[in-house]
Formats: C-alpha cells, sequence, structure tokens
C-alpha cells in the first residue's frame, strides 16, 4: 500500500544561524527543540539519509516542510529574502528525488504584502502546498493584511498546513510560568500550547469568515485537528453569536483536513471518524521529532473499518489534496 506523509520537516543552516541571532524580542525558544538528539543532522538530510528513514518506515512520498519557527519571527526584509532561499532549497530537493519528495512553500508571513507573489512564485516552482503558522509577531493569521494570500491560495489550488507555533510572550507570562525552564517551554508547546494556539488561529478564521468568502480553501490541523475536534459541540455556538451562515462544524468538515503528526493512537482515530469523515483524514509523522516505525504504522492501519478508509487515509487523500501524481 502506498504512502504519503504530509509533515515531514527540514532545516536551512541559513535560516538557523538567522534566528539565533534574532533580537530578543524575535526570538523563539522552540528552536532548542531542532537540537536535541539526532535532529539537527536528520532535519538538514534532504537526500540519502532521510530517504533511507523512509524506506525503514515503509513511507513512499514525504511532503516536505520548514520546520518551525519558519521564517515568520524575523524582520520583514529577512524573511522574505529567507523563505525564498528556502523555497529553492526544498525545489532543488524535489527535483532531484521526484519520485520522493514533495514539499510546501514557507512564506514571509512578517511582510504581508510580499505573501502572495512568494506563493505564487513557490507553486511555480513545484510547491504543493505552504505552511503557515497563526501569528507573526502582533499580527494574526485572520487578519485582513493576509486576505490576498487566502484569496491566491483558494485561486491556485495551495492548500495551507496551519501548524503550531510558540504562544506570545504575553500569553507565556500569564498562563505558562511558574515552573523551572524547561517545564515552561514544555508546557508552553508540545504539552498544551502549541497546539490551543493553533486550534485558536483555525476557529479564528472560520469566526472572520474567510472560508465564506473563500469557499474552496483548504486548510491542514496537525495532532489530530489541535483539539478542535474535541470541542466541536461547544464550538458550534459561536456560529450564532458571529453571525455565521453555517456552524464551526461543517466548516471543520468542509474546509479542514485532519493529519496524526505521528500519533498513531486508535481512540483518536475513533473520535475523528465521528466527528468528520475518513476522506479528511491525512497520514503524516512529524519527522523527525516523531518516528514510528514500520509495524507501529502497519498495526493502526488496521484499524481503520474498511480497506478503502485505510488507502485514502494512506496516500489517496493526500494525493487528491496536494495534486500528488502515485
Amino acid at each position: 500500500m502506498t504512502l504519503i506523509a504530509i509533515e515531514e520537516h527540514w532545516i536551512m543552516s541559513e535560516l538557523t544561524a538567522a534566528l539565533r541571532n534574532a533580537p530578543p524580542e524575535r526570538r523563539d525558544d522552540s528552536l532548542a527543540f531542532n537540537d536535541l538528539g539526532d535532529h539537527q543532522p536528520r532535519l538538514r538530510d534532504l537526500g540519502a539519509g532521510r530517504i533511507a528513514a523512509m524506506d525503514a518506515q515503509g513511507i513512499d512520498v514525504a511532503v516536505l516542510a520548514l520546520t518551525p519557527p519558519g521564517t515568520q519571527t524575523l524582520t520583514p526584509d529577512d524573511a522574505v529574502r529567507l523563505s525564498r532561499a528556502a523555497n529553492d532549497r526544498a525545489a532543488a530537493a524535489v527535483g532531484a528525488h521526484p519520485t520522493r519528495f514533495r514539499a510546501l512553500s514557507t512564506l514571509p508571513m512578517s511582510a504581508p504584502g510580499a505573501v502572495a507573489a512568494e506563493l505564487e512564485r513557490a507553486a511555480d516552482l513545484g510547491h504543493v502546498g505552504t505552511m503557515v503558522y497563526g501569528r507573526a509577531g502582533d499580527l494574526l493569521l485572520d487578519d485582513p493584511a493576509y486576505e490576498d494570500f487566502f484569496a491566491a491560495c483558494a485561486r491556485l489550488g495551495q492548500p495551507v498546513f496551519l501548524h503550531p507555533q510558540l504562544p506570545s510572550r504575553a500569553v507565556r507570562d500569564a498562563s505558562y510560568r511558574g515552573f523551572d525552564p524547561t517545564t515552561d517551554l514544555a508546557l508552553a508547546t508540545f504539552g498544551w500550547g502549541w497546539h490551543l494556539d493553533a486550534a485558536t488561529a483555525a476557529l479564528r478564521l472560520i469566526l472572520r469568515g474567510t472560508f465564506d468568502r473563500h469557499p474552496d480553501l483548504q486548510v491542514v490541523l496537525g495532532h489530530w485537528g489541535e483539539m478542535l475536534l474535541f470541542w466541536l459541540d461547544r464550538a458550534d455556538s459561536l456560529s450564532r453569536v458571529a453571525g455565521l451562515p453555517r456552524p464551526v462544524s461543517d466548516y471543520v468538515r468542509s474546509n479542514f483536513h485532519i493529519t496524526t503528526s505521528g500519533m498513531l493512537n486508535p481512540a483518536l482515530l475513533r473520535h475523528a471518524l465521528s466527528v468528520t469523515t475518513a476522506d479528511r483524514l491525512i497520514f503524516s509523522t512529524d519527522y523527525p521529532f516523531q518516528h514510528p516505525h514500520r509495524d507501529d504504522i502497519t498495526a493502526f492501519l488496521q484499524h481503520f473499518p474498511s480497506a478503502e478508509d485505510r488507502a485514502r487515509f494512506s496516500s489517496g487523500n493526500a494525493a487528491t489534496l496536494f495534486g500528488i501524481d502515485l
């Protein structure tokens, strides 16, 4: 069975240097996770080593995405320059291994006026979608400044992967401090804050009417929907307050795809299938931060209720959404 993984991260040394040298107010503490264990060599490898890891897991195609925090914390000029460099680098990797790689573009979200143009340029290079975050500095993703970006995504058929990011300094100070520094960071990132931040960004896009203006726009949420799938009953009440024409859950079912991010938990699968449909679920490993073994992946696939749903999840849905020829 063909297996496509859509959230497989990589890094670029020039970007890492720029992020580390950023002034304190622009620095992202989650950079530390890129240095744990063997993450750095795995992230830098866009060739034989990565393909060997894919082969060991049984992954046929990896959709490459720059690792967090991307370029959105940088100054506008640096974000534009390094986003272009990252997109060129990723396109070269796909060109060198066209049967194994595709890529999501990196966009200079701190320079809103340059975002749509870079999206179009990246699409011309062959990028099959883009990865963004819920905020660039104080500018939220649902801000009208990004309207041209979402219009371009819908027009070009470029899906938007909405990835978690470190909450703002104000939110961290209010909710994620008071322990030792390591626990503070873990609570603000993979333990809770990342996912709440991404779910809030997704909800704000819905409440802003983004999908009413752009009904063909498609968004991907990782980590089984960043907790949003578990709160749809309550979230639906927001539609009435905000004057939306449809319940929040309708937008989730028609404009959002959900990926696993390496969390191969059958209980999460059962819940996802209870609130959305099998054609909205997509496989990913969140490489190299999660790297399930081939046996783990094979065992998880057996929990799908039918062979047809299993095939959709493993490759069919990703191929359709991202236009990947198998």
